[in-house]
């Protein structure tokens, strides 16, 4: 019975309005858990919410502005006095090969893919500190460490960035606060809009092989705010098949 896993738990989850966020909101719901749901689309973070149930709150906030991410902090203090975890799932994909990559086409995927993730880490980590307990979940991508998909070129590279800003902000943060977790989370291809809202269009990723669903994924999530794992993919294999990449590349230790 999981029914009351997250009862007395606070999750932050931002890119809540659809895909993996909504469904991590939905699934910590059900759970027990309150969420606030954050994203820049008000209609369908409503929505979400509304399926969410009394322990919901939805704000609408960019969290590529820190003023932003300041602002979801202090609301989901008032509103819950406290936060036991926050998931930052604010991403977007790109379709352009590396040769054709313009300087807006970084920028972009920096500011969404990286600079989101900071803030919210560095926001919150004050809460945090004074708990002496928390944790962050960032959502990072499989291709953050095997970068197989040419078109999505930069955004690779965002989430190479953002695997090693995790890696080292848990190492700062745990030296001298143990009770403070920072996790990464690294799913494959989710069925969801990721592919349509990409800069500079497609591939649909409902039409890609070997996707999850974002129930899935959001499994995976949740379950990792109870075991508090640091680094974890969300299908079974994929460690193997990382290694595996390197092995090929005939990678010199």
């Amino acid at each position: 019975m999981k029914e009351d896993t997250m009862r007395d738990k606070v999750v932050v989850i931002t890119g809540a309005s659809g895909g993996i966020g909504a469904a991590v909101g939905e699934l910590v719901s059900s759970r027990g858990g309150s969420v606030v749901l954050v994203a820049r689309r008000e209609a369908p973070l409503r929505e979400v919410a509304a399926r969410c149930g009394p322990n919901a709150i939805p704000i609408v906030a960019d969290m590529t502005v820190r003023e932003n991410v300041r602002l979801v902090v202090a609301q989901s203090l008032a509103r819950f006095g406290h936060v036991d975890v926050w998931v930052n799932n604010v991403g977007r994909g790109i379709n352009r090969v590396p040769s054709e990559l313009t300087d807006d086409d970084i920028d972009d995927m920096v500011r969404i893919n990286v600079k989101s993730a900071l803030y919210g880490m560095q926001e919150i980590l004050p809460h945090f500190k004074e708990r002496g307990s928390g944790q962050v979940i960032n959502i990072s991508s499989v291709l953050g460490r095997i970068p197989f998909a040419v078109f999505r070129s930069s955004y690779n590279g965002a989430k190479h960035f953002l695997d090693a800003l995790t890696s080292n902000f848990r190492s700062e943060v745990q030296e001298t606060h143990s009770g403070i977790q920072v996790t990464l989370v690294s799913p494959g291809v989710v069925r969801t809009d990721f592919g349509n809202n990409a800069r500079h269009g497609g591939p649909d990723s409902r039409q890609l092989p070997n996707s999850q669903s974002a129930d899935e994924v959001a499994e995976v999530i949740v379950n990792v705010m109870e075991t508090r794992l640091p680094d974890v993919y969300t299908r079974a294999g994929t460690c193997d098949r990382v290694m595996q990449y390197y092995e090929t590349l005939g990678v010199d230790p």
